[in-house]
């Protein structure tokens, strides 16, 4: 059990981890239409995972629990997507698509607040991961091991992609080693968040079907405030809808096939 969990935390950090290491490969930024597919594709990825990896448990836990089935899981998407909106409001960031701040006036320069971006954006993805693997340690049969890693697989397929997004742009900035080490210490957040809510999982039994919705909340803001309007902005936005239409299904049989 032990290293099914430590492999299903690292997994997501992984895929960020490879995307900017991609600095020292490409000698351009991906092409407008291959990063229109991926942003589509990492929000498929995260609508398809916050469905079947995340609310249907949380709903299964609810009625194993007595629980009125619904209730968890609304309520736990609600404050998911509020938290987010709190924190996009206060975090000082910047979007890839955009040359203007978001949050709190910041004198911070565009990559930190690229970095700060992409961040606030890990955050919920290493939640979910490690809300899925506490319910796996607390719960048990509700939740199998092969849907938790399943889960895992799935984000760090999308955060390939975007490791390598986001990294690629900071490359202009003349040193590598400086846009690999933010693309490394934005997905650094993920295991880090996971971590400590496994720590809880002997504790968060009964709170286990909020914490699901929540992060499947958390997921769907960024996907919504983040990676849908990026995907669809300029051009080739058919594109990026072909996009999120494959990881879409690629998470759902992923997660159908080994749940």
């Amino acid at each position: 059990m032990g290293g099914t969990v430590a492999l299903g935390l690292l997994l997501p950090f992984a895929g960020t981890t490879l995307g900017a290491a991609m600095v020292f490969f490409l000698k351009r930024e991906i092409a407008p239409k291959l990063q229109k597919l991926l942003l589509g594709f990492a929000s498929g990825v995260m609508i398809a995972a916050s469905v079947w990896s995340l609310i249907l448990p949380s709903v299964e836990l609810a009625r194993e629990s007595g629980i009125i089935e619904w209730l968890p899981a609304a309520a736990g998407f609600v404050g998911g997507m509020l938290v987010l909106l709190l924190l996009d409001s206060v975090v000082p960031h910047q979007h890839l698509d955009s040359d203007k701040p978001e949050g709190h006036k910041s004198a911070l320069g565009k990559t930190k607040l690229l970095f700060l971006s992409v961040t606030l954006h890990n955050v919920p993805e290493g939640m979910a991961v490690g809300a899925v693997f506490a319910g796996l340690i607390a719960a048990g049969e509700e939740i199998s091991a092969a849907a938790a890693l399943s889960l895992s697989v799935g984000i760090a397929l999308q955060n390939f992609p975007e490791g390598a997004i986001v990294s690629m742009p900071l490359k202009g900035t003349g040193k590598k080693g400086r846009a690999f080490l933010y693309g490394f210490l934005s997905g650094a957040v993920e295991p880090v968040a996971a971590l400590i809510t496994v720590l809880f999982s002997g504790v968060i039994l009964p709170v286990l079907p909020y914490l699901l919705s929540f992060a499947a909340g958390a997921m769907i803001y960024v996907v919504v405030e983040e990676l849908i309007p990026e995907s669809q902005s300029g051009e080739h936005s058919n594109i990026a809808t072909i996009g999120v239409m494959l990881g879409f299904v690629v998470m759902m049989i992923m997660d159908m096939a080994l749940g």
